[in-house]
């Protein structure tokens, strides 16, 4: 019922019967007159004990600055019983708090739910939360506390949920008490901790337990059945071993169940397909094998199946799942693992299904005609196999397509024009295949690109100006292909690209002179690597794939580009000078332009103070080599062999960590120290390239990380709104 104020009763010449009180006195008397639970008084002393609390509580937020006064009501995450004004509940989650917990919280005695989850409280758990003998639920989540669990928590007997998940310090031997101090425990969440040892054979048997998860810590032995029913269990990266349990307990209640990342072994029982509820299952990263029975065919709840990075062998299952037009999988991952034959026709009646992993496989035969059944279809990856054939042009279908990943395999045929209708592609990767023909004028129409990589294959013709519509454009390699022509005008103008790696093709003419765009210039170095590896060796892209379960049926789709930021123009048929705005791009990390016909002077490099990798070997440049470099600290690779620089380069310039740098230039002059000059003498092995003069480093190489977040869920799916998240891993 809502409550209706007379506004003129408080106006000043209206006659009261309490002139004397203040206006704002007499508006909380009515208040509490009309709704006392607006005006209840915290009991002194379990005030008196939050203040002592917040006395060491770090508070950069203020969000606990209403913890003034004796109204129960006006204090932030604080509840009271509405007779007595003892506080019953204590939740401050994701307030940005920070300190000890100090004992004087204990003094709560009549406290039954206690949240201090992501903030940054530090510390060890205090042993007193064990007086806290009404104490329902603990959640500590999320926090920086250190230590092992106090043995005190056993005396808690009434408690239905302990979270402490996401305390990396928190740890020791797994309790031997965890599983029978509370015969009331219903959800017990200690993942992402340092826990180590044996579950205790009490965790099997506890029949209230309906959710555990203890995945990511480094808890071993076997795993076997539990005795209750479960709705969650998540073991998910640890060390455990054995065989795959039926989980016969749990057959109608079990909707999530992780093993990801274990050193599980033998096959699948088919009886895992008896799980009636289950929803999602995670097997990746262990040591299955065997084939999959035809007779392993889960119902239509099962929403997410994982069983990548497995040794898992045979024919791909015809039917995995149910299916209906409303209801099935979302998300099918079956990557990195052996399975071979053709992909059965059964997967395009996954009507449902938005997310299809089979790369790293050994498949053969051509790629489905009626893939463009899968309308809900978003991302598909079949890399890393044998497939034949050509692109289907069926594959239109899936007109909500985000990525479509088919490197590395043996497919042929043109790009067809129709592709232009994937108007929501963000990924298009098709290296290293037998791919031929020219980049369709129509492909303009895929505005939405951001990574385009169609290296290794027998492209050819002059580029068209239907690249420059791919506006968003981060990353772009037509390496190792037969274009030839002029490079364009628009070759640097896109304003989010990272990379571009035109190598190993026939283009001809000048380096374009135009405006670099703003990304290669203020990027920085921001650029994700571990600054331990002195350079990326391998030339890939990494796809990492995140699904992720929240209260919505929707899925979408999130991506990152972190990269080395680099041009690669080596290999071709340019000649010319250099042009001088690109030893001015202060963001540019790796520049690669040798085995080409350029050149004139080699300009000053100081102003690329990010430069990590520069190869200008194998080119007709000229004059003196520019001063001092030691001011580019980033700069771990330098080739400007076999060139025509004459001149000097003084011993004290800094380029005396470049070994072989100068070969080839048999009029320049390297000073080394108290022997003179040496004059160009050649390597030990002549006509040596960049990439091998550092042993495993690769001077064309590149690196993209694309971090493509999936959000998967269905409503009531978990008991609490807690997310689970499925890591899965591609590189192409």
């Amino acid at each position: 019922m809502e409550l209706k104020w007379d506004v003129p009763v408080f106006r000043p010449w209206i006659p009261s019967k309490l002139p004397s009180l203040p206006l704002l006195l007499m508006l909380v008397l009515s208040l509490c007159l009309f709704s006392p639970t607006k005006c209840l008084d915290l009991d002194p002393d379990d005030k008196s004990s939050l203040l002592c609390f917040n006395s060491s509580v770090q508070d950069p937020s203020r969000s606990l600055a209403t913890w003034v006064g004796s109204n129960c009501t006006n204090w932030t995450g604080i509840s009271c019983e509405n007779r007595t004004g003892r506080v019953v509940s204590v939740n401050l989650a994701n307030m940005n708090l920070s300190g000890k917990v100090l004992p004087c919280l204990c003094n709560l005695s009549f406290l039954e739910y206690l949240n201090l989850s992501g903030n940054n409280f530090n510390g060890t758990i205090p042993t007193c939360f064990g007086s806290l003998a009404s104490l329902k639920t603990i959640d500590l989540s999320h926090n920086s506390f250190s230590g092992v669990l106090p043995d005190n928590i056993t005396r808690l007997g009434q408690l239905r949920e302990l979270v402490l998940n996401g305390n990396r310090q928190l740890g020791g031997d797994l309790p031997w008490w965890i599983g029978n101090f509370s015969s009331n425990l219903e959800k017990l969440d200690l993942s992402s901790n340092s826990f180590n040892g044996e579950m205790p054979d009490s965790l099997f048997h506890l029949k209230s337990l309906r959710h555990l998860d203890l995945g990511d810590n480094y808890i071993s032995g076997n795993v076997h059945e539990f005795y209750q029913s479960l709705e969650f269990l998540g073991l998910a990266s640890n060390k455990l071993f054995g065989t795959l349990p039926c989980f016969s307990a749990s057959t109608k209640s079990l909707t999530v169940l992780t093993l990801a990342n274990n050193s599980l072994v033998g096959g699948i029982p088919t009886c895992i397909a008896s799980l009636e509820a289950l929803a999602h299952l995670n097997l990746s990263f262990n040591h299955l094998s065997y084939g999959i029975s035809p007779r392993l065919v889960f119902t239509e709840k099962l929403l997410v199946l994982d069983l990548s990075f497995n040794d898992l062998s045979g024919p791909l299952p015809g039917k995995i799942a149910e299916a209906t037009e409303k209801s099935g999988l979302v998300l099918l991952d079956l990557s990195h693992n052996r399975f071979s034959g053709k992909v059965p026709l059964k997967i395009t009646e996954l009507k449902s299904l938005q997310a299809l992993f089979l790369s790293h496989n050994l498949l053969t035969g051509e790629i489905p005609a009626r893939i463009g059944n899968l309308t809900y279809l978003q991302v598909v990856d079949l890399s890393h196999n044998s497939l034949s054939g050509s692109i289907p042009l069926d594959i239109v279908g899936c007109f909500q397509l985000l990525a479509l990943i088919l490197n590395n395999n043996n497919l042929s045929g043109e790009i067809q024009p129709e592709l232009d209708a994937l108007d929501s592609l963000k990924i298009l990767d098709v290296s290293h295949n037998k791919i031929s023909g020219e980049i369709p004028l129509t492909l303009a129409g895929l505005k939405s690109l951001e990574v385009v990589d169609l290296s290794s294959n027998n492209l050819s013709g002059m580029l068209n100006d239907a690249i420059t519509k791919w506006l968003n454009l981060k990353y772009l390699s037509l390496a190792h292909n037969k274009f030839s022509g002029n490079l364009p005008s628009w070759l640097f103008t896109f304003e989010a690209i990272q990379v571009i790696d035109f190598s190993g093709n026939k283009f001809s003419g000048f380096i374009p002179d135009g405006n670099f765009n703003i990304s290669f210039r203020s990027n920085n170095g921001n650029s994700v690597r571990d600054p331990k590896v002195p350079f990326i060796s391998v030339k890939s892209i990494e796809i990492k794939v995140s699904a992720m379960v929240i209260d919505t049926s929707e899925l979408s789709f999130t991506f990152k580009v972190s990269s080395m930021v680099g041009i690669d123009l080596s290999d071709n048929l340019l000649r010319g000078e250099i042009p001088n705005v690109l030893f001015e791009v202060e963001g540019l990390e790796y520049l690669n332009l040798s085995y080409n016909y350029l050149d004139g002077q080699l300009p000053s490099l100081e102003k690329m103070s990010n430069l990590r990798a520069l190869d200008l070997s194998h080119n007709s440049l000229s004059g003196q080599i520019p001063g001092n470099i030691s001011t580019l600290k980033d700069l771990i690779l330098l080739n400007l062999s076999y060139n025509s620089f004459s001149g000097s380069v003084p011993v004290n310039q800094g380029y005396r960590r470049f070994p072989g740098a100068f070969a080839g230039n048999p009029d320049l002059c390297v000073e080394s120290s108290g022997e003179g000059c040496e004059r160009g003498s050649p390597p030990a092995e002549p006509g040596k390239t960049f990439e091998e003069v550092e042993g495993p480093i690769l001077v064309w190489v590149f690196c993209v990380s694309a971090f493509v977040s999936f959000y998967l869920g269905v409503v009531g799916l978990f008991c609490s709104a807690r997310a689970r998240s499925y890591i899965l891993q591609t590189k192409v």
